[in-house]
């Protein structure tokens, strides 16, 4: 069955004994929660603060799978939620009440045409954890190959439907009240949520999902994704491999056993922009209870394992090369190209007048960003943006709920093990390695745009600054600048340089007059950056892991 509003909302509305005693509960369960919220929220004593953190924990439990949902996104954000209240809300990923083993037996011979004992070599008593949507089991396989099995929870579809129906009325009705201006726009976020919650409880969706994402990295030893166990899946029951691994939410049990936080938030966060940047398609709930640590393995990176592939979406080509552009925009200060590309990504509206917003634009993320990159991050935003919310005709379009959830998600599980890391220091290096190695028409297209001015001319502090942040977030510059003098050198002298060749000439040629200073210029950031002393000790990086081998 698939999410439809419409058709819930007569449903339920046919349906009064359904929705008048379940409304009665939600009403009085957020209402007493919130009127405690405003009372003792402000409280400085930490005795206060850890039962109402228990109350909320044990509110959004007492509600059920779709507002656990809400609780999972709130727990990945230090930066919303008090910090003593996050202990609490991660239990909504790791420590929810099971649902009867006999219900989850029953549900595995229904879907899979036999007893588990039948299945499986060995199956458990009970489950090893349980989530909001099921629970899961670690179960062997003949040849001692030990596998998780995931079973749904009993009547769900008729629960989620129930509550999204009323989650949405609750929504619309008091969009207008709310502390920011969500207003609009409310009712299609609530949609997307609830057509991805539809698509997390199909498993047989879910497979295809893991299968799809296990091939984007199959060349990336640094990510890991489990195999799925067909002839032991269905609707209802997903198999997978087992991965041993750690949950990634606390910096010291890492170090514990050996294990680089650091590395680990750096392939995380590598990952998820590779998702949303490079391939298009995404894992939008990359919480500390979908992402685990591997032991055993070596490199720059850290090793993380994904599970959990239900939710999950895609990104058009053009929303990605414009979210790339909107990356060096903001870190180039360039807040007239950002409003652009919030206009262009449905932001704002094509109609808006942009000459009051620019500088809006720059009064917020400006003093956000700081004096440099490693300034900045999502905080910032989520602090400050909604000033201009109430005074401009800022909007969230409904394709993009997913995309920031995942974004806030993964910032928030990295500032759980690191409260200084900067999301877009990050970001910025990767962008800018895509950029310069310009490996399509479309991302060459992106740099011309970022490194020339209005003019037409060269920006040498552009082009130097996304050199630089390179070398700068390397653990081997050499090695990650190889790639890009190589790019950079076909793209010159192909018949794809064209464009590139004559931009040069412009910049280089005015008045009828060489500008020997330019040449200088470029020339000396050339030496700098590709001196042969630096591109050999790339090469010799690149050549030394095919030597172990």
């Amino acid at each position: 069955m698939r999410y439809d509003p419409g058709r819930d909302l007569r449903w339920l509305l046919l349906r009064p004994w359904i929705a008048i005693p379940r409304l009665i509960h939600v009403l009085w369960s957020l209402g007493g929660l919130v009127l405690v919220v405003l009372l003792q929220g402000g409280s400085s004593d930490s005795a206060v603060q850890q039962r109402l953190a228990r109350r909320i924990l044990n509110t959004l439990t007492g509600l059920g799978p779709c507002f656990i949902k809400v609780g999972q996104a709130l727990s990945t954000r230090p930066d919303l939620v008090r910090r003593d209240w996050l202990e609490e809300l991660t239990r909504l990923q790791d420590d929810l009440p099971a649902f009867p083993h006999a219900l989850a037996l029953e549900r595995i011979e229904q879907e899979l045409g036999a007893p588990a004992h039948e299945l499986f070599d060995d199956f458990p008593d009970a489950p090893i954890a349980a989530a909001s949507l099921g629970q899961v089991y670690k179960a062997r396989l003949e040849g001692n190959a030990w596998v998780a099995v995931k079973v749904q929870r009993p009547n769900l579809t008729f629960i989620l439907r129930r509550d999204l129906v009323l989650i949405r009325l609750l929504g619309v009705i008091t969009a207008p009240l709310l502390p920011l201006n969500l207003g609009f726009g409310l009712g299609d976020i609530i949609d997307e949520f609830g057509r991805s919650l539809f698509e997390e409880i199909d498993y047989v969706q879910e497979a295809d999902n893991a299968e799809r994402f296990a091939s984007l990295f199959a060349d990336n030893d640094a990510v890991y994704v489990p195999r799925v166990e067909r002839m032991l899946s269905s609707t209802r029951v997903l198999t997978t491999t087992w991965i041993d691994g750690a949950k990634m939410r606390d910096s010291d049990e890492l170090q514990a056993l050996q294990l680089d936080p650091a590395a680990l938030i750096r392939t995380g966060v590598i990952c998820g922009l590779q998702q949303l940047l490079e391939f298009g398609y995404f894992h939008a709930d990359p919480h500390p209870g979908n992402l685990f640590a591997l032991q055993g393995r070596s490199g720059d990176l850290g090793h993380v394992g994904y599970v959990d592939f239900g939710m999950m979406d895609s990104i058009s080509d053009s929303d990605r090369l414009t979210l790339t552009g909107a990356v060096v925009h903001l870190i180039n200060r360039d807040f007239a190209g950002l409003a652009n590309d919030f206009q262009s990504l449905g932001f704002l509206s094509p109609s808006a007048d942009l000459t009051p917003i620019v500088p809006a634009l720059e009064e917020v993320l400006g003093g956000s960003l700081g004096d440099s990159v490693g300034s900045f991050n999502f905080k910032a935003i989520t602090d400050r943006f909604s000033e201009l919310m109430f005074d401009y005709p800022f909007r969230v379009p409904a394709r993009f709920a997913l995309i920031i959830r995942a974004v806030v998600s993964q910032e928030g599980l990295a500032l759980r093990l690191d409260p200084n890391f900067r999301i877009i220091a990050v970001a910025y290096p990767y962008v800018a390695r895509r950029l310069l190695a310009g490996d399509t028409r479309e991302m060459r297209d992106k740099l011309l745009d970022v490194i020339f001015d209005a003019d037409g001319r060269l920006s040498l502090d552009r082009l130097e600054s996304l050199l630089a942040v390179i070398g700068q977030d390397a653990p081997a510059p050499g090695k990650e600048l190889l790639p890009v003098a190589g790019a950079g050198l076909r793209l010159l002298l192909s018949r794809d340089g064209a464009d590139l060749r004559k931009r040069l000439l412009l910049t280089l040629i005015r008045d009828n007059r060489l500008h020997t200073d330019d040449v200088r210029a470029l020339m000396g950031l050339m030496a700098r950056t590709f001196g042969p002393a630096r591109i050999a000790g790339g090469l010799l990086q690149r050549l030394n892991p095919l030597a172990a081998a």
